[in-house]
């Protein structure tokens, strides 16, 4: 079918005012065939239940608190029991005594829901109120035993040594760390 354009008189149409030209013009546009866009269903794994942003959760067992997490944006998935974590990630580490004992910072993260194991990503930093600081690419903090576990390279800065190596067992407060694959040379502090 052909699409004819309207012939439009123009004293007829300065006499009926800006009303009847702008139909004019608008008329042929609603003629033509409508273009319906495509939609597809996203599965309902990819979609978290939940979202957060700028949000606070508390890690407690027996009404004491032993981590509290701050990301900036938190999404939870709960057909996969995992919670995303990105925009800026602290997390504040507590003893059994409920004193804090290191704060970990990261630009991403991952809470394993069934287990509360957190994982830190990208420019991981810990640094303990000890006086120790850790610096690393990833590391995993297991909630059962509180110890912060990596294969990845660290570099650890205390009191009284530097040191780095590829991977890492350590308490949460840095106190007691064994690192394996020593790569730089451990210097004592005066």
């Amino acid at each position: 079918m052909k699409r004819r354009t309207p012939v439009i008189d123009s004293a007829a149409a300065r006499r009926a005012g800006p009303w009847f030209l702008l139909a004019a013009l608008l008329l042929p546009a609603g003629c033509g065939e409508k273009i319906n866009p495509s939609v597809q269903a996203l599965p309902d794994a990819s979609l978290p239940s939940q979202e957060s942003w700028r949000s606070t959760v508390y890690f407690t067992d027996s009404a004491r608190i032993k981590a509290v997490l701050w990301a900036g944006h938190i999404a939870d998935f709960q057909t996969t029991r995992i919670t995303l974590l990105d925009d800026s990630v602290h997390v504040d580490f507590f003893n059994e005594e409920g004193r804090h004992t290191s704060l970990l910072t990261a630009r991403r993260g991952k809470v394993n829901d069934a287990t509360q194991d957190f994982t830190a990503y990208v420019d991981v930093v810990v640094v303990s109120d000890s006086g120790s600081t850790m610096k690393t690419d990833s590391l995993c903090w297991m909630n059962a035993d509180r110890t912060i576990r990596t294969n990845a390279f660290v570099d650890i800065t205390s009191p009284t040594e530097h040191i780095a190596g590829q991977g890492l067992v350590s308490d949460q407060d840095l106190k007691n760390y064994r690192i394996f694959r020593v790569t730089g040379q451990a210097l004592k502090h005066e």
